[in-house]
């Protein structure tokens, strides 16, 4: 597995839980406001620091009764076809797992699942899937050709299964806006499902240009937030 950073500790990336989160190296998309470009451009990820499986596994053994879970991310954890194997390998040692996905890849979400390898989904919805606009805003958000029937299939994999998940969007200015945000919560919205919206805070991005983008205010946030709540069991701010 190409690792390329490790948080040691983290009490607010897995809900309930005192964790690590694992970085992998590598993603499908190209979205302009990511915050991990060293992860996801070839040219930045060339220079970016490896952990060797061995270290992080050695680093797993030495926190065993002291973490109780691992937090999957990357980049795209799902890219990686031998991520079954990897979380077996950290289920191995008594780890709750937890993973934070874009949601192209249901197949091998719902094999995570069916097998009872992960045990907390977070996924990233970027934009709306209005059929109005077909997939244009999706791709605009994640900076690729988007297959939007994938993304549709792993938001129904997770409304339908019984893991622990939550859906998330990242708002801002120039990808998302008020109009974007309701579509969606009518979108994925359910009697159990949780989700969050998280401000764009203009810091190193994939798109230098996002880096000079000013954040939506807290009480724009907080307006949006309010509108769409009753589509969810928990609505929230991050």
């Amino acid at each position: 597995m190409k690792i390329g950073g490790l948080q040691k500790t983290t009490l607010i990336d897995y809900p309930g839980k005192v964790a690590c989160t694992v970085f992998l190296i590598g993603c499908n998309f190209r979205c302009p406001w990511c915050y991990s470009p060293e992860l996801v451009l070839p040219e930045k990820i060339k220079n970016q620091p490896r952990i060797s499986e061995k270290e992080f596994f050695e680093f797993l053994e030495s926190r065993q009764g002291l973490l109780d879970g691992c937090v999957l991310c990357g980049g795209e954890p799902t890219i990686h076809k031998n991520l079954p194997d990897f979380i077996k390998k950290i289920k191995k040692l008594g780890y709750s797992v937890k993973l934070d996905t874009n949601g192209s890849n249901p197949a091998l979400l719902k094999k995570l699942i069916d097998k009872k390898l992960i045990d907390y989904v977070a996924m990233d919805i970027k934009q709306t899937q209005n059929s109005k606009f077909k997939s244009q805003k999706y791709d605009k958000a994640t900076g690729v050709k988007t297959d939007l029937n994938k993304i549709k299939k792993s938001v129904e994999i997770l409304k339908n299964s019984n893991i622990d998940f939550e859906f998330r969007t990242t708002v801002a200015l120039g990808i998302n806006t008020k109009e974007d945000i309701i579509e969606i919560a009518k979108w994925i919205g359910g009697p159990k499902v949780k989700y969050y919206l998280q401000n764009f805070l203009p810091q190193k991005t994939l798109d230098a240009k996002f880096e000079k983008i000013k954040p939506y205010s807290f009480e724009y946030l907080k307006e949006i937030q309010r509108e769409v709540a009753p589509f969810f069991k928990i609505c929230q701010l991050r």
